[in-house]
């Protein structure tokens, strides 16, 4: 997703489907947060496009009852 800052120039957001498994399994950004052991504000802005550490990805995935090997269902652009 592209998104247009305030000084005119254009910042790529990195596509994710977090949020969508997230409300699949009926948990809100709280309780996907308490349970992988970050903030909601790190959930937020995750599901709003903004990348994170591999190590947030990796709590995420185990949260969200995924395995390591899965993590391009979530995450398009993990290597």
């Amino acid at each position: 997703m592209l998104q247009q800052n305030a000084i005119g120039s254009i910042d790529e957001k990195k596509h994710n489907c977090v949020q969508k498994s997230r409300e699949e399994k009926m948990m809100s950004k709280a309780e996907l947060a308490r349970t992988a052991g970050v903030t909601v504000q790190t959930i937020d802005r995750i599901e709003k496009g903004f990348d994170c550490r591999m190590d947030t990805k990796r709590k995420i995935l185990l949260a969200l009852g995924y395995k390591l090997v899965d993590r391009h269902k979530l995450f398009f652009d993990s290597n």
